[in-house]
Protein backbone atom coordinates (compact mmCIF):
# COMPACT_ATOMS: atom_id res chain seq x y z
CA UNK A 1 0.00 0.00 0.00
CA UNK A 2 1.20 3.47 -0.80
CA UNK A 3 -1.30 5.47 1.23
CA UNK A 4 -0.02 8.65 2.74
CA UNK A 5 -0.81 9.91 6.23
CA UNK A 6 -0.81 13.50 4.94
CA UNK A 7 -4.32 14.82 4.28
CA UNK A 8 -5.11 16.42 0.93
CA UNK A 9 -5.45 20.18 1.08
CA UNK A 10 -6.71 21.56 -2.19
CA UNK A 11 -6.21 25.00 -3.58
CA UNK A 12 -9.62 26.44 -4.44
CA UNK A 13 -9.94 28.89 -7.31
CA UNK A 14 -11.96 31.35 -5.19
CA UNK A 15 -10.70 32.88 -1.95
CA UNK A 16 -12.91 35.21 0.08
CA UNK A 17 -10.72 37.05 2.56
CA UNK A 18 -11.67 38.38 5.99
CA UNK A 19 -14.07 41.24 6.57
CA UNK A 20 -12.62 44.73 6.14
CA UNK A 21 -14.11 47.72 7.96
CA UNK A 22 -16.01 50.11 5.76
CA UNK A 23 -19.44 51.49 5.10
CA UNK A 24 -20.64 48.88 4.40
CA UNK A 25 -18.03 46.30 5.46
CA UNK A 26 -16.66 44.19 2.62
CA UNK A 27 -14.51 41.15 1.85
CA UNK A 28 -11.81 41.00 -0.81
CA UNK A 29 -12.34 38.28 -3.43
CA UNK A 30 -9.46 36.54 -5.20
CA UNK A 31 -9.87 34.21 -8.15
CA UNK A 32 -6.91 32.14 -9.33
CA UNK A 33 -4.63 34.22 -7.07
CA UNK A 34 -5.70 37.59 -8.49
CA UNK A 35 -7.77 40.17 -6.62
CA UNK A 36 -10.96 40.65 -8.63
CA UNK A 37 -12.88 42.97 -6.34
CA UNK A 38 -14.85 43.48 -3.17
CA UNK A 39 -17.88 41.55 -2.01
CA UNK A 40 -20.49 42.99 0.31
CA UNK A 41 -22.79 39.95 0.07
CA UNK A 42 -22.76 36.32 -1.05
CA UNK A 43 -24.32 37.48 -4.30
CA UNK A 44 -21.21 39.57 -5.06
CA UNK A 45 -19.05 36.45 -4.65
CA UNK A 46 -21.28 34.50 -7.03
CA UNK A 47 -21.24 37.32 -9.60
CA UNK A 48 -17.42 37.50 -9.47
CA UNK A 49 -17.24 33.73 -10.02
CA UNK A 50 -19.67 33.96 -12.92
CA UNK A 51 -17.64 36.76 -14.51
CA UNK A 52 -14.58 34.49 -14.31
CA UNK A 53 -16.49 31.59 -15.87
CA UNK A 54 -16.70 29.54 -12.68
CA UNK A 55 -19.96 27.76 -11.89
CA UNK A 56 -20.39 27.57 -8.12
CA UNK A 57 -22.89 24.92 -7.07
CA UNK A 58 -21.92 24.68 -3.39
CA UNK A 59 -20.49 27.62 -1.44
CA UNK A 60 -19.52 25.20 1.35
CA UNK A 61 -17.27 23.08 -0.91
CA UNK A 62 -13.68 23.82 0.21
CA UNK A 63 -12.37 22.66 -3.18
CA UNK A 64 -14.27 25.55 -4.82
CA UNK A 65 -14.36 28.40 -2.27
CA UNK A 66 -12.15 29.10 0.74
CA UNK A 67 -13.64 31.47 3.31
CA UNK A 68 -10.91 33.19 5.37
CA UNK A 69 -11.78 34.84 8.67
CA UNK A 70 -15.33 33.57 8.79
CA UNK A 71 -17.83 31.69 6.69
CA UNK A 72 -20.34 32.67 4.02
CA UNK A 73 -22.52 34.30 6.70
CA UNK A 74 -19.76 36.55 8.10
CA UNK A 75 -20.18 40.04 6.65
CA UNK A 76 -19.42 42.34 9.59
CA UNK A 77 -16.12 42.91 11.43
CA UNK A 78 -15.48 41.06 14.65
CA UNK A 79 -15.75 43.08 17.82
CA UNK A 80 -13.45 42.12 20.68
Amino acid sequence: MTESAVPYIGSPRIMVLGVQPGTPPFRVVEIDGEVVGEAKTITDVLLAALAAGIAVHDLDDPDVVRWVGGDKFTWSPRRW
